[in-house]
């Protein structure tokens, strides 16, 4: 199988996807609106199968689903935390074939050993794990073939959804929520990249104690391999039924994890999902995946505390600099009061200065209620634009959400927050942000986010 962004490639993909995601959707269609019965455990298992076989982008949206508690029903959401963890892998002739690729014929005796079970399998890649020379324990990131085309084909196919589900509901206007989705995923596929933002991370965390990060390997590394050190852990959702101390312990490590780069550095994990994080045997928490990461103005993270501060104070003035800052436009009164029960939802355990839950409902389901009649309000209003800094800072708040509903976590939120935000100061953030990715070699354009020149052969859709 060729690696080229080629015009079979893209049409093999399409029917493919087609095809597999429009006979399931018949399916549930069919119990929608005909009242067919339908077994949804076997049909969950049919998502999963075609969604693994599959791979690319579309299996990453079902990923993001499975983390929020009661979006789905028990039994898809069962189906597609397993393929989180353990997506159907490609066997050894691929994987030795692409190895050589890679690293040449003789590539195995750069190893000591080199496990030809996948350990882990996800949506644009698997791991395998395998041990240097010196004795070291790796794992190593092997890019599933044709990805390019995987990636612009579902690209073209979310776009033509997009634009299809926009006549029906103008409520959001999702141009710049395509092409923040399509500069992210399109990042995903340059492990060089990817390293760099694992040798970002290593710098931004050092001081932060439990929280562990690979160290990447570059002499067994290309733009599509990747060799890190492997970090031993269970998935964190075994910690479910810990006691509360254990749990608040991972909840606030998590917490710090994410935030502190964000308020610190302006640079956040953009993809929370439940495969990209293990937690070891001393509850040190484990990242192991940095494809999506989002880096933001400055002034960004200076709008996302005013609009805390607006919210605290009922400062309606300060709300509408926050917005503006944000890349919002043209925001009446109206619009303004609704976008802020949203930001008081997701802003809620913030505000308050005492132990608590992340969501004091009784499920997810509030949410769901909350963005619901949000959404109703914005479509009757006229709709509104999101900015594209938005898209990842509200998918990594409402990840991360899920997981300490998860977790039922109790942790004072607003102490967390207050020690990461009180001594904020832009420029000094500006400072860092320039230090930090020059010394891990991240590169950085004019545009918000981490840039970076495709590599030959990949065309836009």
């Amino acid at each position: 199988m060729t690696d080229e962004n080629s015009l079979p490639g893209r049409l093999r993909r399409y029917a493919r996807v087609s095809t597999a995601m429009g006979g399931l959707a018949a399916r549930l269609a069919a119990e929608r609106y005909f009242g067919w019965s339908l077994d949804r455990g076997r049909h969950a298992a049919d998502l999963k199968a075609a969604l693994g076989g599959i791979k690319g982008p579309l299996m990453k949206a079902a990923q993001l689903l499975a983390t929020i508690p009661n979006a789905l029903p028990r039994e898809y959401t069962q189906e597609l935390v397993e393929l989180q963890a353990n997506a159907p892998a490609m066997g050894w002739p691929f994987v030795r074939r692409r190895m050589a690729g890679e690293l040449g014929p003789f590539w195995q005796e750069k190893f000591a050993s080199f496990e030809k079970s996948a350990a882990h399998a996800a949506s644009l890649g698997q791991v395998h794990r395998a041990f240097a020379r010196d004795g070291t324990a790796l794992a190593v990131k092997l890019q599933y073939p044709d990805m390019d085309s995987a990636v612009e084909a579902d690209l073209a196919q979310l776009k033509l959804l997009m634009s299809l589900y926009e006549r029906y509901d103008r409520a959001v206007s999702t141009a710049e929520i395509h092409a923040e989705i399509a500069a992210r995923l399109r990042e995903e596929l340059d492990y060089e990249l990817e390293a760099a933002h694992m040798r970002l991370y290593r710098a931004l965390l050092s001081g932060e104690t439990g929280v562990a990060v690979p160290a990447p390997l570059p002499e067994l590394s290309t733009g599509r391999l990747l060799t890190m050190t492997w970090l031993e852990g269970r998935p964190v959702l075994e910690c479910a039924a810990a006691p509360i101390s254990r749990r608040n312990r991972i909840a606030f490590t998590m917490f710090r994890v994410w935030y502190l780069p964000f308020y610190a550095y302006g640079v956040i994990h953009g993809d929370p999902h439940l495969g990209n994080y293990t937690v070891a045997a001393d509850d040190t928490v484990n990242l192991l995946d940095f494809g999506c990461i989002r880096i933001f103005r400055p002034a960004f993270v200076r709008g996302v505390i005013d609009l805390y501060h607006a919210l605290e104070k009922g400062d309606r003035e300060l709300a509408v600099h926050a917005y503006e800052s944000w890349g919002f436009g043209n925001l009446s009164r109206e619009m303004i009061a609704v976008l802020n029960r949203w930001a008081l939802y997701v802003y809620g355990p913030l505000l308050e200065d005492r132990t608590r839950l992340i969501q004091e409902k009784a499920s997810g389901v509030y949410g769901a209620e909350v963005a619901e009649s949000v959404h109703r309000d914005i479509r009757r209003l006229g709709g509104v634009r999101p900015p594209r800094e938005f898209v990842f800072m509200d998918r990594a708040a409402i990840g991360l959400g899920s997981l300490f509903m998860h977790l039922k976590a109790e942790i004072n939120w607003h102490r967390a927050f207050h020690e990461l935000i009180d001594d904020f100061d832009e420029a000094r953030l500006a400072a860092r942000q320039r230090l930090a990715l020059k010394a891990a070699a991240v590169p950085l354009s004019q545009e918000p986010g981490p840039r970076r020149a495709r590599r030959k052969g990949a065309k836009g859709a």
